[in-house]
């Protein structure tokens, strides 16, 4: 019947004990192969990292170049100089620093009531323009 049986599994007896829940067996150096296989995985990582930071050098040399050529800033750089001059103008301030505000926008009112008024008498006839003058 054995030899039935083997002949049926073709010759794979020693699975045939693990699918019918028997002990499996156990390799002595089984231990030793993962330890180095733990320790390949993390030699390949490392690789890895290193040649990705090698790559990133590259790309950073070949950027830097681009902005020298071009006169640009790093975003890093951009920042740095805003908060100064920020921190710079709001020196002594006890409020916050005020936004900037475009020319013509609201900063002078009396010119441009000013401006309103001469405008508005141009458009006047001769006598009426005498009359506001006075």
């Amino acid at each position: 019947m054995d030899f039935v049986m083997k002949q049926a599994l073709g010759g794979a007896t020693k699975d045939m004990g693990k699918m019918l829940g028997g002990e499996e067996e156990k390799d002595p150096d089984a231990s030793k192969k993962e330890e180095e296989r733990q320790e390949a995985l993390r030699q390949q990582e490392e690789e890895r990292k290193a040649k990705h930071a090698r790559m990133e050098a590259e790309r950073e040399k070949v950027r830097q170049t681009i902005r020298d050529k071009y006169g640009l800033k790093k975003k890093e750089e951009k920042e740095a100089e805003e908060k100064a001059a920020m921190e710079q103008a709001c020196e002594g301030s006890l409020t916050r620093p005020k936004k900037a505000i475009p020319r013509g926008c609201g900063d002078n009112d009396e010119e441009d009531e000013e401006s309103i008024l001469d405008t508005v008498l141009k458009f006047l006839p001769g006598p009426l323009q005498d009359m506001f003058k006075k």
